[in-house]
């Protein structure tokens, strides 16, 4: 009898109800994916969660205003710089134990951050966060991968997937602002607590092992030239920022430059390396096939265009219509709901008409959504200049991350499934660190400007002039999704047919 990838099965039923060499579906497939589900939403709701908090926060341990950026940017910098890596762990020490212990982890660095007593130990809080994130994230999408292998089943798990990762961050925002508003802002932090026992103690039963075969040395240097490479990339994307109105963005600054030098030497040296090495952390054959390729640079181009999206709507919600964190974050409700939607009608057609005939409207719709959002004034209502705009937004998106991320882990060797997952969120997260430096630079410029235009008004132009900021923003985001859309159409070259078939993994080269 020939021994099944997940359980043992009769030989006799297995040929009379599948095909020779096709994977034998798990039992637990189901449950599984609940309980991958579950830690997804965890890690992506922690990157928005806080952002309505961050008043109470400040005034609760003191944070100055040239510093509330780190309560944010600790927990991405150490979540996208460490994500290769720990994609790489997870594909070593097995994919549910790295899962486990990510679980483990990142709970505990969620009470100490309820816990913190200073705005340091709260950084370090949320740094620490971010570092077992980079472990669970891609331990949890690459278990989605080497669980389900027929079409129409990977398609659905991929739509559950996607639906959390497109509506985690405004289910983020919406709970942050249940949390603020009616208990505190430390359970912000204390709420993943129990979200991460409940599921330890799911996937402890219903997550099946998987390892990476063949060669497990780890690539030491190259672990260590992209993970700086990436951390000194995101910094310097956060030092560029203005720190306010009366601020210029800092581009030039000695210290910007010297972390973008950092940046660019270390991941040159990472790449050099790559191409030498025995074992490498990162593949060469992964971003250099096209369609994977294609997906990763969309991901990318996306999370530059669409993520700092929510920065700038919380902004217009609180400080331009005065709405409470709690209907701020009611406000962003839509959203979820749009991708949930967008994602069920996405994963059905997926197997049908293949990835570009969805990523591509997506993208468009996208655009077209953002485009909309620059026409808010401080007068409009939220009805009918926002809430349209949101949904279109959302259910385009839906069509965006569930071809992205099948297109990028179809056929991919058990051996690379944790590496490739972690390129996925390696990708949006360096795309939305890079966005909302960029976009955070234009609207501040913008504002300025404005009111330097409006003097005579004096205060009374300072809502005209941050709306200003917000919707110029909102311009340029739509420019990076229409871009994405572009290298979708001319770059992806996958059809129906590679998502129909069985994805039995390629083997390792």
């Amino acid at each position: 009898m020939t021994d099944s990838p997940h359980v043992p099965v009769d030989p006799v039923l297995e040929s009379d109800a599948r095909p020779a060499g096709t994977p034998v579906p798990d039992p637990t497939r189901w449950r599984a994916l609940g309980v991958i589900a579950i830690a997804q939403l965890m890690v992506i709701l922690d990157v928005s969660i806080v952002n309505l908090a961050l008043p109470s926060a400040k005034a609760a341990l003191g944070i100055s205003d040239a510093n509330q950026q780190w309560i944010l940017t600790a927990y991405t910098l150490t979540f996208g710089g460490l994500l290769l890596l720990g994609g790489r762990i997870a594909d070593y020490i097995g994919r549910k134990r790295a899962f486990i212990i990510g679980l483990i982890g990142f709970a505990t660095a969620s009470m100490l951050g309820g816990l913190a007593p200073s705005a340091a130990f709260l950084f370090a809080a949320r740094s620490l966060q971010g570092a077992f994130a980079a472990l669970l994230a891609p331990a949890a999408l690459s278990l989605l991968t080497v669980t389900f292998h027929e079409p129409k089943e990977r398609a659905r798990a991929f739509g559950v997937y996607g639906a959390i990762s497109g509506g985690g961050a405004a289910i983020g925002l919406l709970l942050g602002g249940v949390l603020t508003e009616y208990l505190s802002w430390r359970w912000c932090l204390f709420v993943n607590a129990p979200i991460a026992v409940v599921a330890v103690l799911m996937a402890i039963p219903w997550v099946r092992e998987s390892k990476a075969e063949g060669d497990t040395r780890y690539d030491v240097a190259g672990a260590v030239t992209a993970t700086l490479g990436l951390v000194s990339l995101v910094y310097g994307l956060t030092k560029a920022a203005p720190k306010g109105l009366q601020d210029s963005a800092h581009w030039t600054d000695p210290t910007t430059l010297f972390w973008f030098a950092a940046a660019a030497i270390l991941l040159t040296t990472f790449f050099v390396l790559e191409n030498r090495v025995a074992n490498p952390l990162l593949p060469m054959r992964l971003i250099l096939d096209r369609n994977r390729g294609t997906s990763f640079l969309v991901s990318l181009i996306t999370g530059i265009g669409l993520f700092a999206m929510f920065l700038f709507l919380g902004l217009y919600f609180q400080v331009i219509l005065h709405y409470s964190p709690v209907k701020a974050g009611f406000a962003f409700l839509p959203f979820s709901l749009g991708i949930i939607l967008g994602a069920g009608v996405s994963s059905q057609l997926l197997p049908r008409v293949g990835p570009k005939p969805l990523l591509v409207p997506g993208l468009i719709a996208g655009t077209v959504g953002l485009l909309l959002l620059t026409r808010l004034t401080p007068q409009s209502a939220y009805a009918t200049h926002v809430l349209i705009p949101m949904l279109i937004i959302s259910v385009g998106m839906a069509f965006v991350f569930i071809p992205v991320s099948s297109t990028a882990l179809h056929g991919i060797g058990h051996h690379d499934a944790g590496v490739a997952s972690a390129m996925i969120n390696t990708s949006q997260q360096v795309g939305g660190s890079l966005g909302t430096a960029l976009l955070n630079t234009i609207a501040v410029t913008a504002s300025a400007t404005y009111l330097t235009a409006h003097e005579a008004l004096g205060r009374a132009a300072t809502p005209a002039a941050l709306t200003e900021g917000y919707t110029r923003a909102f311009a340029a985001g739509a420019g990076f999704l229409f871009t994405a859309a572009v290298v979708a159409m001319l770059m992806l070259k996958v059809g129906k047919e590679a998502v129909q078939e069985e994805d039995t993994p390629v083997p390792v080269q």
